[in-house]
């Protein structure tokens, strides 16, 4: 008999980084010519978040979203080692990172093995030296599962979704930093270097009309003026029901499986209609009670153009998370929502466990 465990976590990049680079992105933005001056004045900005910007900038306040963070990420840990899982299914999100022009998969089980990885790349491109004061070409190995994930894919076509799948990352390019950062801020005290579970990571395009046209990140106003969008991607209702089909995959077996969505939720550098200032903070928060009070209906209803209006696109790994949820009747049995205006994205951590009759 199969069991479960349901994670949700974030990958915030810039945890990785020194407290004086995590607000650097709100700096980027603040340089952009073509947001209107009275938007970018702190004297302008709702209270909350002149008091994170302070007078240095939001580097004291970095200090105590880190801790809000790794607090939070230390008790999925914990509910992880007490679970001890043969193999996590992560949902991550590649963002311009595996997949480029080539291909561009809705989602994609990465069969591999065991993968070296470089978890510090982002922050050595952005200047900031890592939290851990570690040489910038560090690297983790991460332990995949290639049997159980060729098996999952099979599964997964078999129960009607056409799941691309991938046994090498294509050359000379980051592992997906959505994966990466999950075993990185899983271990947090080791760096990644100590985690002994093994990941099936599952892709999914989250960024649909941008993962190209702004590949999969931060682009000026100037650049999004007359941008050719691409194609969208999976519905949250479509990433709902491949969660369901993992979860009824994995049920057939006697393995003891986590299931791990691995995102923030509404990111200030998508939310147009905010200048990319901010989050949208509100439309997280609704989500978030849908989360609380079990309604799935209503999570699973969100449509796509509400997802990208909100800046919301990386939650669509949290989508899977909670399709796997419904599915096997997780119960949610703790979770935390953490907020921000300046560190560029709300952060939502849960841990679903089995009923105690099941």
């Amino acid at each position: 008999m199969a069991h479960f465990l349901g994670l949700g976590l974030t990958h915030y990049p810039l945890l990785a980084g020194t407290d004086e680079h995590m607000a650097s992105l709100l700096r980027w933005t603040l340089a952009d010519p073509d947001i209107p001056a009275a938007e970018k004045d702190p004297a302008n900005w709702p209270a909350a978040m002149r008091a994170e910007w302070g007078s240095d900038q939001g580097v004291a306040a970095a200090a105590k979203h880190r801790k809000q963070l790794t607090d939070n990420l230390f008790r999925c840990r914990e509910a992880l080692d007490e679970f001890e899982p043969d193999v996590m299914v992560v949902w991550g999100d590649d963002q311009y990172e595996n997949f480029r022009e080539e291909i561009i998969p809705p989602f994609c089980v990465l069969a591999y093995g065991d993968v070296e990885a470089w978890p510090f790349e982002l922050m050595t491109e952005r200047g900031s030296p890592n939290a851990w004061g570690l040489p910038d070409d560090t690297t983790i190995t991460v332990h995949g599962d290639p049997e159980n994930a060729r098996w999952l894919t099979t599964k997964l076509l078999d129960r009607g979704f056409d799941m691309a799948y991938s046994y090498e990352k294509r050359k000379d390019s980051a592992f997906p930093h959505a994966i990466v950062n999950t075993q990185l801020f899983l271990d947090y005290p080791n760096a990644g270097a100590a985690f002994p579970y093994r990941l099936i990571p599952i892709t999914v395009n989250c960024y649909g009309p941008h993962v190209i046209a702004r590949r999969g990140g931060l682009a000026r106003f100037a650049q999004i003026k007359d941008e050719r969008t691409d194609p969208v991607g999976p519905s949250p209702a479509r990433c709902f029901g491949l969660g369901r089909a993992v979860a009824q995959s994995f049920a057939e077996t006697d393995l003891r499986v986590a299931l791990v969505a691995s995102s923030s939720w509404s990111h200030a550098f998508l939310v147009d209609k905010n200048w990319h200032l901010t989050p949208d903070t509100q439309a997280d928060l609704r989500l978030y009670q849908l989360l609380k009070n079990g309604d799935f209906e209503k999570w699973q209803a969100t449509t796509t153009p509400d997802i990208i209006e909100s800046g919301q696109q990386e939650i669509l790994n949290w989508f899977c998370l909670v399709g796997a949820a419904e599915e096997l009747g997780l119960e949610l049995a703790w979770s935390e929502f953490v907020t921000t205006d300046v560190f560029n994205s709300n952060k939502c951590f849960a841990v679903f466990q089995e009923g105690k009759n099941r």
